[in-house]
């Protein structure tokens, strides 16, 4: 059976994306929200990944699979799904009120030649290109961009570099779009995101910070860098590992045994206890 939600009151100037939920042809629980699509894919022990596609205009039931091509980042539950598509209508609403216009465009990029741009303010523009794309901000804007995070072309691409310039031009970007920012300035750049925020970042809140202690405190350690299950020793994983896990012509390398049971490599690398795991020699070959 399918469901349509309204979000918030409705207001003439801020027309509400409709969104509606509803059970798929192959009973996926699906939504749509304006030409967005979404399903909630099941995959490997229980879990499942947020899915999206493009202007599905036919009824909900009769969606499928197939018909949906992005990957969103996993989602846990139908809670957790209803959550998302509520942020993302609401996300949806807040951009149609910020007024941004597209308009043709010939500029060169250092992605190469634009195709069109997104006017998101004064000095903002967002340009597309072939295969990539970013934002170009005029000097006056571009002196507002906090100095550690600053290009001096003006130039942002979209990937991680944009988040600069929503830092900088939070009333031009919605509400997603500012946490989104926030995150990925933690993520890639945590020196300045501590510096605009006068405070340190804790332990889980950027993967960047992470990176950088995991690194201090392990510089000694052996760290997997390859791994492959043993078709020799059942139960086991053989592993190459490095010296603070480095990589390139010239570093130490040894071959470690370790349980299958033990073995997860985590976020930036198994470390190897080398008085626990064995040591694989030419002999062991």
């Amino acid at each position: 059976m399918n469901t349509t939600v309204p979000i918030t009151p409705a207001s003439p100037s801020r027309p509400l994306p409709v969104i509606e939920f509803g059970r798929s042809a192959d009973d996926l629980l699906v939504a749509r929200v304006g030409g967005t699509a979404f399903a909630m894919v099941p995959t490997r022990q229980g879990r499942h990944f947020l899915a999206t596609g493009w202007r599905l205009s036919r009824p909900l039931d009769t969606w499928r699979r197939g018909d949906f091509y992005g990957h969103s980042g996993d989602v846990a539950d139908e809670a957790a799904f209803r959550a998302l598509v509520a942020e993302n209508a609401e996300h949806q609403r807040e951009r149609a009120a910020l007024g941004r216009r597209e308009v043709g465009s010939r500029a060169y990029t250092p992605w190469g030649p634009s195709q069109s741009a997104m006017i998101y303010g004064e000095g903002v523009l967002c340009h597309s290109t072939v295969g990539h794309g970013g934002f170009q901000l005029a000097a006056e804007q571009n002196d507002r961009v906090h100095p550690l995070l600053r290009s001096s072309s003006g130039f942002y691409e979209e990937d991680a570099e944009w988040a600069a310039v929503a830092q900088a031009f939070p009333d031009l970007f919605t509400g997603y779009e500012q946490r989104l920012a926030d995150e990925t300035l933690r993520n890639h750049w945590p020196e300045a995101w501590e510096a605009i925020h006068g405070r340190a970042l804790q332990s889980g809140e950027s993967r960047e910070r992470d990176r950088q202690i995991f690194e201090r405190q392990h510089a000694g350690d052996w760290i997997v860098i390859a791994a492959v299950s043993s078709d020799r020793f059942s139960g086991f994983v053989e592993t190459t590992a490095t010296p603070g896990g480095q990589r390139g012509p010239g570093v130490e390398r040894r071959r470690f045994l370790i349980p299958s049971a033990e073995y997860e490599p985590g976020l930036f690398g198994f470390v190897v206890d080398p008085t626990r795991h064995q040591v694989l020699t030419d002999g062991d070959d």
